[in-house]
Formats: structure tokens, sequence, C-alpha cells
């Protein structure tokens, strides 16, 4: 049985696949509350729009800040916000990462497109 992903306010059909869909378990930096993760969504359903913000947080003198970077999923019928994309998802090369340590944010890592459960109206296809 599929589902089928669509947008809460005008109803188009955002092509999301359930196989693509990351399990509810897997761990990501930018948490997973009210969230729903995908692997590979279909670009032509969305337009993109990078934000690029700098939260004032004032640790010494010359350290004055926390920067986030990400990019904002719209819907391209209705440019409603459904979600964000990340880059904390699996890392793209098997190495073991920086001192041999293990995977660390120096290993490129793949996209992760978070969708808000607010965002997304949920029907199964029978």
């Amino acid at each position: 049985m599929a589902s089928i992903y669509s947008c809460t306010e005008c109803g188009a059909n955002f092509n999301l696949h359930t196989n693509h869909l990351f399990p509810p378990d897997f761990y990501f930096e930018a948490g997973n509350k009210g969230t729903v993760s995908f692997a590979l969504i279909d670009a032509t359903k969305f337009k993109f729009e990078k934000e690029d913000k700098i939260r004032p947080f004032f640790e010494t003198l010359n350290y004055w800040g926390i920067q986030r970077k990400r990019t904002k999923i719209k819907c391209h019928s209705c440019s409603f916000l459904v979600g964000y994309i990340y880059d904390d998802g699996p890392p793209l090369t098997d190495s073991p990462g920086q001192f041999h340590m293990g995977p660390s944010q120096v290993i490129p890592r793949s996209p992760r497109y978070r969708f808000k459960t607010k965002a997304l109206r949920v029907t199964s296809e029978t």
C-alpha cells in the first residue's frame, strides 16, 4: 500500500515515495519532532529558497553569533512553506573521518529533505 503526499494548502501532489523515507528512529542533528525526512524528492514539484541567518550569541568579543544555513522547500503551486533541506544525511564516502575517529562534519554528507507533518496531507492508495 503506497502513500500519496500532497500540500495541505492547495492539494498539489508532491510525488514523494515511501521507499525514500528515512526510518523514524534515525538520528539527525536537526531533530525529528513533527517532521518526516526523505532522501530523494522530485525537484520539479518544489521551489527552493536559500536562508542564511546569524543569531546573536555573545560568548566572547571575537565570537558573537551562530550561523545557520539551510534551504527552504516551498510548494511550487502555492509557495506554501513545507520544509527545509539540511546537509546532515548519511556520509557520501566510506572515509574513517578526521583523525580516523569516525564520520564527522568534515566529510561531505548527502542532503536530507525534512518536511513538516502539518504541511503534508497523507492519503493511502489502494
